[in-house]
């Protein structure tokens, strides 16, 4: 699975590799160039930094080897060759590249005095960050429109999800989400920034960066502000109008059995949406001011790093199948 957009990265790495040497402008007579941010990460003191580096180190170890144990099972495993596993695979693999699009600069930045950040690293890392959020709301989305078809037209499942559809809902799932956030990271990177270099985060957030800006500029915040909620609400909705759906078909069904089965096959799912959407909408669905910079890292670093750590682990342990391609992978 080869899922990397080569032409994105070369035109945002080109955007930003031409403003590499920015203007930081402390009075309207002195100006200092300098080449990149200072990430102030989780400041505490050095045998503290390195217990968070070996903390997120095993945290991200796992992460890697959860995702990849789910990536490899559905590959080995003929039984899980079936659309609703296919799917988790590919979501598994963006997990991957979710969390590796923080942690090894974070950790870097543990044993780092400087907690330097290039310009084009900051920018970069700001769109893939993002751009791998947004794809992740995608496969949710597409996960969610798997088990509405699944359980609520059985008999027309076979033909409607066939390879070729979700093949095809795959990449769409990838080229939208890289595609969506294009235009706010090249506007914002246009932009001149005053004062100090120090952003109070351990990733380059779209809400520090547009503070250290020398002049407010309310189109550019409007448009990010309304560019980055909407693919989340409209694909939030378009999952909660999915799973009101199936409830409506699952209670219809007559035996309890049959019932558990249906609910099963869904918990685990509406387990990962609920983990994602909550932390998310607590950090963006509420005004900006009024998360004071702890929080902020906080709620962050749950839905960008602990999320998808606890993933695996939700739907091995929620799905049979699942659970016995796992332990055949891994021997157990």
């Amino acid at each position: 699975m080869h899922f990397l957009f080569q032409d994105d990265f070369t035109l945002i790495a080109g955007a930003f590799t031409a403003h590499r040497h920015m203007k930081i402008f402390n009075t309207p007579s002195n100006s200092t160039t300098i080449s990149g941010f200072l990430l102030l990460g989780f400041p505490c003191p050095r045998e503290g930094q390195i217990l968070l580096f070996v903390l997120f180190s095993a945290v991200y170890l796992l992460t890697l080897m959860g995702n990849g144990s789910i990536i490899c099972a559905v590959r080995w495993d003929q039984r899980l060759h079936t659309p609703m596993y296919i799917l988790l695979a590919n979501f598994s693999f963006q997990e991957i590249w979710y969390v590796t699009s923080t942690v090894p600069n974070m950790l870097a930045n543990f044993l780092s005095d400087n907690k330097f950040i290039s310009f084009a690293g900051c920018f970069l890392q700001f769109y893939f960050f993002f751009s791998l959020g947004c794809t992740e709301s995608f496969f949710l989305a597409v996960m969610a429109f798997d088990r509405y078809l699944a359980i609520c037209r059985p008999l027309h499942y076979p033909t409607i999800m066939t390879r070729r559809l979700c093949t095809n809902l795959v990449i769409n799932c990838w080229v939208l989400g890289f595609l969506w956030f294009l235009i706010p990271i090249i506007i914002i990177s246009q932009m001149t920034f005053c004062g100090s270099r120090i952003i109070d985060h351990f990733l380059c957030d779209p809400g520090p960066l547009l503070a250290l800006t020398c002049k407010k500029s309310p189109v550019t915040e409007l448009v990010f502000a309304t560019l980055s909620p909407v693919p989340v609400m409209i694909l939030f909705l378009f999952i909660m109008g999915s799973y009101v759906l199936v409830l409506k078909a699952v209670l219809k069904v007559p035996s309890a059995a049959g019932r558990r089965k249906a609910f099963s096959t869904c918990g685990s799912h509406l387990a990962v949406v609920s983990l994602f959407y909550g932390s998310v909408f607590v950090m963006y669905a509420s005004p900006a001011s009024e998360h004071k910079a702890g929080m902020q890292k906080i709620v962050t670093l749950f839905y960008s790093v602990v999320t998808p750590l606890l993933n695996p682990m939700i739907y091995s342990l929620r799905n049979k199948d699942m659970k016995k391609a796992m332990q055949k992978f891994l021997g157990i």
